[in-house]
């Protein structure tokens, strides 16, 4: 008969410990591997020229993928063209997706005329979501010959010149013109939108000095708000024209820098031909021949 075989021995207490703790440090050994081998990649790719000489293969990895775009949705959009916003973008839809880089997107649309700040979002279905909030200008400032758009704040806002929607901006936007006309605009302006039979009628409001606004309105005439008055000026100055016209005579001056006193220069009289005719030798007869006075202030206002 074969004997019986003996059976193995029982495992000692160290040798079953040991046995665990391999199992248990197996997970962990392949996270360091892991680990290790993305670094070691991460460092090779800041290598300068690495990631030119890797660009064909990633393109080709990525043109073989299934991930395209689909579509590309941007909203919060008022001032900015779509042309300027593709062109940021970088792609387009049926581009691999993968290849879409929000971060320089981002930058890129950060940088646009009217853009505040952008979120961009990448989808693996395919779809780029761009959130974009504007910072629209609030004002046009005529200053040292060259127009620039400027915020509430009487911050400049970077545009792209004369053409698309910069353009429609530059000429539905109140006008400010002066040395330092630019910060103290949006309380002036407020005041005009608060009376519109005012604000209708003005072209451009004028710094004077850095200290006081003059009125240019369609009209020709010039109003003078005194200083540190002109939101009960305006508001005044709409009173006036409610009750008896003002704005609509044939005025050339409208000086309120008086708190108690509203003085009217008109227009000078047209010469007719007759007239002209017989005038004396040697006089301009298209010249007034006696100074302008100011044209007494409107009956039943404060003297």
């Amino acid at each position: 008969m074969r004997p019986t075989p003996t059976p193995p021995d029982r495992p000692s207490s160290i040798g079953l410990f040991a046995r665990r703790q391999k199992r248990l440090l197996r997970p962990f050994i392949g996270l360091l591997v892991l680990a290790a081998v993305g670094g070691g990649a991460y460092v090779y790719l800041q290598k300068p020229g690495t990631q030119e000489r890797l660009a064909p293969l990633w393109a080709q990895i990525v043109g073989k993928m299934p991930l395209r775009i689909t579509a590309i949705k941007v909203d919060g959009v008022q001032l900015t063209s779509d042309d300027a916003i593709h062109k940021a973008l970088g792609v387009s839809i049926g581009d691999p997706v993968l290849n879409f880089s929000v971060a320089e997107a981002r930058d890129r649309l950060n940088a646009l005329p009217f853009v505040d700040h952008v979120v961009v979002e990448r989808h693996l279905s395919g779809e780029i979501d761009v959130h974009i909030t504007e910072r629209p200008p609030f004002a046009v400032w005529q200053h040292q010959g060259h127009f620039v758009l400027i915020d509430r704040q009487g911050n400049r806002v970077p545009d792209q010149g004369m053409t698309g929607k910069d353009a429609e901006a530059f000429t539905k936007l109140p006008l400010v013109v002066g040395d330092g006309a630019n910060e103290p605009a949006s309380a002036l302006i407020d005041a005009l939108s608060q009376e519109p039979e005012v604000r209708n009628r003005v072209t451009a409001a004028v710094r004077v000095s850095n200290r006081r606004w003059d009125l240019t309105l369609k009209a020709g005439a010039t109003v003078l708000l005194p200083e540190g008055e002109e939101v009960p000026a305006i508001h005044r100055l709409a009173r006036y024209q409610a009750s008896d016209q003002l704005l609509d005579r044939p005025v050339v001056l409208i000086d309120m820098r008086l708190p108690d006193r509203l003085t009217i220069r008109e227009k000078p009289p047209e010469v007719t031909p007759e007239e002209a005719a017989q005038a004396k030798p040697g006089v301009d007869a298209a010249a007034p021949t006696k100074p302008s006075h100011p044209s007494p202030p409107i009956p039943g206002r404060p003297q």
